[in-house]
């Protein structure tokens, strides 16, 4: 049912490899606005989402869901190359050995450096901008990350599992439609979803945690903590990317070699028998 999906998907994985052999720089260049698009996610979430917050209002995660629809938004259609999608069009790649296993790592590898620059760029940028260093925003922006940085490991990494679950399902219902329309309400649910869930996505948290250290910060808050966060989101997020959507549909997308009518009535070889000798 989904294997011209899973193929489409394999043909992007193996577009993906072959720009980045072939134009190393201009994959960066396309990671790094990728992290940058993610920080305007969450620059405009905490913009907005903080009065409501400091209000004491329930509706303040439903704001903030409703509008980091953008991030992925200008991920898709601006183009560029984030991690957490690569999760799963990489995975299918290799699964369907379009390409291999060790470019699969390289791809990972170097999205994840190109989007951790330009989140953290775009990061220092708003910091200097002085729009999240007032109240009630700055507030609301260190509270949020000193929890980041001091949940549980096991906790960090099942957010980051159904987080990206939710991110590349996105990703794989957007690319099955070509209508942009469709695209966006699909991107706007499946971000929707995970915003207001809590869940943790290895980029945006770079943006978000490296804004709280680039303004003056509580000691909740530190290098350490955004390095505990993102080891642990960073590998849920593979495993929800790469195993929960990627794998899953490629293993309902593959046959299962069954026996045809002909094998099944062919004859056995007869074994032929030997009597033992004295």
């Amino acid at each position: 049912m989904h294997r011209p999906d899973i193929t489409r998907i394999a043909e992007q994985s193996k577009a993906k490899a072959n720009y980045l052999e072939h134009m190393p720089a201009g994959y960066l260049i396309l990671s790094a606005v990728a992290g940058v698009y993610l920080g305007f996610g969450i620059t405009l979430i905490f913009s907005i989402g903080a009065p409501f917050a400091a209000a004491g209002s329930p509706a303040f995660k439903l704001v903030m869901g409703a509008a980091f629809g953008i991030a992925l938004a200008l991920v898709i259609f601006a183009g560029s190359e984030l991690f957490t999608g690569n999760n799963m069009v990489c995975a299918v790649g290799a699964l369907t050995r379009e390409i291999s296993w060790g470019t699969l790592a390289w791809i990972f590898a170097v999205s994840l450096a190109g989007n951790l620059a330009g989140s953290l760029g775009l990061a220092w940028l708003v910091a200097q901008s002085g729009v999240l260093s007032q109240a009630p925003q700055v507030d609301l922006l260190m509270k949020v990350a000193a929890t980041k940085m001091n949940l549980s490991g096991w906790e960090l990494m099942v957010r980051g599992i159904l987080c990206n679950w939710l991110v590349c399902l996105a990703v794989w219902t957007a690319g099955r439609t070509t209508n942009d329309a469709a695209k966006l309400v699909l991107i706007f649910w499946c971000l929707f979803a995970f915003v207001g869930s809590g869940f943790e996505h290895s980029i945006a948290n770079q943006s978000l945690l490296g804004m709280a250290l680039f303004l003056p910060h509580p000691a909740s808050v530190s290098w350490t903590g955004f390095l505990w966060n993102q080891s642990y989101v960073v590998l849920g997020n593979v495993i929800g990317g790469s195993v929960f959507v990627g794998g899953l549909y490629w293993l309902a997308s593959t046959p299962i070699p069954q026996a045809t009518p002909e094998a099944k009535r062919a004859p056995q070889a007869s074994v032929p028998s030997h009597s033992a000798s004295a």
